[in-house]
């Protein structure tokens, strides 16, 4: 057996979620949200089964499906992508996985930043990758000029940039992903992002790509994610987007991964780009009043909550609470004891990691919130 698969263990999401069903837990673990979806999307993927073809969609995606995503990105982002600088993938990870295989050879670094997305390191070894880890620190999160300066060699080749980035919940300013630009075509970079969360977005602020940024067109993979997009997350589709030279190697990875993705999802997907933005907007609203109510209430507790500016997920540092535990031990404590899920955030980090914070989800129907809340806030008090 490989030893990149035989020394891996069951994913921290997966170990939390079953831990939560066995003790009858309410699971605030792992990022999916309650609820349907938009119900426009899922109409049109099954009528789709019905009135359209169920063979083989084209390798790179339909294509009313890439035409929908430019024509998404050209409307809120303000991004000129044509048709063909599309891939449709099946999810996020796909296109992360074809992305990392096509982009690098045996040797090259790939600078990351920690926390991070726990598919990424794997990932990156498999294709014969060595990751390069630039370790952020909680509260902000900030990346610095210096960090980068320090991490970066001859060697280095790609940088994977998540943003917003899970599992902060943080959001790159315009003038960080200047510098990330500028540091990019400085040490001749190219550019990974995973902006799955791009949507999911708090307090009016607005996603900005890197892509965008000067320099970076040429030089950069943009990652995204219907999942994410409509909170369909079981949908699996993603997307690559890159200039047409970098968008035919991605394919060709791509078409040896899983080729195609199911074309129901592809045209359901479409039309939802084209017609729920609305859906979208109201989400956002929904999910920041389910953030802004989970926060209170963990407040109330005692825990001192960190900004959450994006994604499905708000931490609470333990330190700053008062607690001496580590995070590991809070979460098990908590979905035995308290029969709540939550994910430490130490299970993001390869190396170095910070050990005191731990990550809510916060996209749960209300009445859940309130039931989890209730045991979470009695479990403190009987700590006192």
């Amino acid at each position: 057996m490989n030893p990149i698969y035989s020394s891996m263990g069951t994913t921290i999401f997966e170990a939390m979620s079953a831990r939560a069903r066995a003790n009858g837990a309410i699971n605030l673990g792992q990022g999916f949200a309650d609820g349907r979806g938009p119900e426009a999307v899922l109409e049109a993927a099954a009528r789709a089964v019905l009135e359209k073809s169920n063979q083989y969609p084209p390798m790179a995606g339909l294509p009313e499906l890439r035409q929908a995503i430019a024509d998404h990105y050209a409307r809120h982002q303000a991004l000129n992508l044509a048709a063909e600088e599309v891939i449709v993938t099946s999810g996020a990870t796909e296109a992360l996985a074809a992305a990392l295989l096509a982009l690098i050879e045996p040797g090259d670094e790939v600078l990351c930043f920690q926390p991070l997305y726990d598919a990424y390191v794997p990932l990156i070894r498999r294709a014969g990758g060595v990751p390069r880890f630039v370790r952020l620190q909680p509260p902000e999160w900030r990346i610095e000029r210096a960090a980068l300066e320090a991490a970066v060699t001859a060697k280095t080749r790609l940088i994977l940039l998540n943003n917003p980035l899970n599992p902060a919940a943080t959001m790159a300013s315009a003038e960080d992903l200047a510098m990330l630009a500028d540091f990019c075509v400085s040490h001749d970079l190219t550019a990974i992002c995973d902006e799955v969360w791009e949507h999911v977005t708090f307090d009016g602020a607005r996603h900005l790509p890197l892509i965008g940024f000067p320099g970076m067109r040429a030089r950069t993979v943009k990652i995204g994610s219907a999942g994410k997009i409509f909170a369909l997350t079981g949908f699996k589709v993603g997307w690559m987007c890159a200039a047409p030279p970098l968008a035919r190697v991605l394919a060709k990875a791509h078409q040896f991964l899983t080729f195609t993705t199911p074309p129901n999802l592809q045209w359901a997907v479409a039309e939802g780009l084209a017609t729920q933005d609305g859906w979208v907007q109201d989400a956002r609203q929904r999910f920041q009043a389910g953030r802004d109510r989970l926060a209170a209430g963990l407040r109330d507790a005692g825990f001192a909550v960190l900004p959450s500016a994006a994604t499905y997920f708000l931490s609470v540092d333990l330190t700053a609470s008062g607690l001496t535990m580590d995070d590991v031990t809070f979460s098990e404590r908590l979905v035995e004891e308290a029969r709540v899920a939550t994910i430490p955030v130490s299970a993001f980090y390869a190396e170095h990691p910070v050990t005191n914070v731990v990550r809510f989800c916060f996209v749960k129907e209300d009445a859940v919130l309130d039931d989890a809340l209730a045991r979470v806030q009695a479990w403190r008090a009987a700590l006192n």
